[in-house]
């Protein structure tokens, strides 16, 4: 048993060691897009009760983290400021391996405004649900694999590139042509 323990924590470190980071590739198109201001609040973040225990202090400073390394990549001519209100989250402890690994999870809320319109371009804010990646560290349990410091490292990093995604989604407010409609279902095809 122990030896199959070992195993499959090695498994997970060779698989964590070969992931990607894409922040080191130049960034997607985001037309005219430079970060302006960058705003986070955790002040009402609900903790999961099976939670590990972390501070609104220190979501606010490894989300912006995260969004600073996202999105100070862009050297656009206009500035755009990003608001995240973090919702809730779970880190997750250790647990039986394998059989109940709990997943860590973060639940945000993104706006974004354009700064010299002092407009916000979102009508309402984009609700985001965002898990750890899947590792061979989380088939284990990230509770037993990673630190509290880097499960939230992770889900900062994954709701950063979430909500550059959401951005990419709306090219028009970037001076981008709008993306094109999505075709229609052909008639009699099942969605």
């Amino acid at each position: 048993m122990i030896l199959r323990l070992a195993a499959l924590c090695l498994a997970a470190l060779l698989v964590t060691a070969c992931q990607r980071n894409d922040l080191k590739e130049p960034p997607v198109d985001l037309g005219d897009f430079a970060l302006g201001l960058n705003i986070v609040v955790a002040d009402h973040a609900q903790k999961v009760p099976i939670s590990r225990e972390a501070s609104v202090e220190e979501w606010e400073a490894v989300m912006k983290t995260a969004i600073d390394d996202r999105f100070g990549r862009y050297e656009g001519t206009k500035l755009y400021n990003l608001g995240v209100s973090i919702d809730g989250y779970a880190l997750a402890p250790p647990g039986i391996p394998v059989v109940a690994a709990p997943k860590s999870v973060i639940a945000i809320t993104a706006n974004i405004w354009d700064d010299a319109a002092g407009a916000k371009l979102n009508e309402k804010g984009e609700k985001m649900t965002v898990f750890e990646s899947l590792t061979g560290g989380s088939i284990v349990g990230s509770g037993y694999t990673m630190s509290k410091d880097e499960q939230m490292e992770a889900l900062a990093y994954n709701a950063a590139k979430r909500i550059e995604g959401w951005l990419v989604a709306h090219p028009e407010w970037f001076g981008l042509p709008p993306l094109p409609p999505k075709p229609a279902p052909a008639p009699g095809k099942d969605k």
